[in-house]
């Protein structure tokens, strides 16, 4: 089994560290560690290094020794990202968990037109904290160094010129009337940034297509099957990092 992950934020250069507050505690307390376990200490961005465990004290001290020399993870190439509509409920979590896990590389928030869900205020401030929250938790357990980027959320313009800057972009789009390709078969870039749009439950409405196709972006279908917004994004992901070669 891989080492548990803890984020950090300055990774140690030396011999020895004490991994304390919120991090320690769930160490301790939660992972329960013991003296001879490897750890990984992350910030979260590519840089990282392992270690041993020496001793536990209390309920939040971690105290390791044996700290290799930090290295750093280079960024992957091409680079993923998914914009995701708002879901209702914990459905955003969700899919924020999933493609974390997965491994997409950055998620932007879209208040699509047809969203349900609005961010507005300290509700939208509160909802965005929850998906970063999410990110960083799902980033350590699935033993990642390079969390993904949860950006602020954007508005339909705003997509659009992400997808203009894209070195391949797509609307995911199920309509079985629409002249859509596979999303498994279209030609991928080997390096820059790939973007993906997922809509809300009640699809991406057609002045939205416009715009975004306006700005470059193809429309791709997954398959035969129509998938929910909050596992549409982490599917594509699979699929690409499958066939971009990051899975080898």
């Amino acid at each position: 089994m891989t080492a548990p992950v803890f984020v950090v934020e300055q990774v140690p250069d030396g011999p020895g560290f004490v991994l304390e507050g919120p991090e320690g505690r769930h160490a301790v307390s939660v992972k329960r560690l013991h003296a001879g376990e490897a750890v990984v200490l992350t910030d979260g961005r590519g840089r990282w290094t392992e270690g041993v465990v020496a001793a536990a004290e209390g309920k939040d001290r971690l105290v390791l020794a044996e700290l290799a020399p930090v290295r750093e993870e280079a960024a992957p190439a091409p680079r993923i990202t998914v914009v995701q509509a708002l879901p209702k409920g914990d459905r955003g979590e969700v899919a924020v968990e999933t493609m974390t896990e997965t491994g997409v590389d950055a998620i932007v928030p879209w208040q699509a037109a047809r969203c349900i869900t609005q961010w507005k205020g300290d509700r939208g401030l509160k909802s965005l904290s929850k998906w970063r929250g999410t990110a960083r938790e799902a980033g350590k357990q699935s033993r990642r160094v390079r969390f993904p980027e949860v950006t602020d959320a954007m508005t339909t313009k705003q997509v659009a010129a992400l997808l203009a800057e894209a070195d391949f972009a797509a609307v995911l789009h199920e309509d079985r009337d629409h002249d859509s390709e596979p999303l498994a078969t279209v030609e991928l870039p080997e390096r820059g940034g790939i973007v993906l749009v997922v809509g809300p439950e009640g699809g991406v409405s057609p002045q939205e297509l416009a715009v975004f196709a306006e700005a470059g972006a193809r429309t791709c279908r997954l398959g035969a099957s129509v998938l929910r917004t909050s596992t549409a994004g982490t599917a594509a992901t699979a699929l690409l990092l499958g066939r971009t070669g990051r899975w080898s």
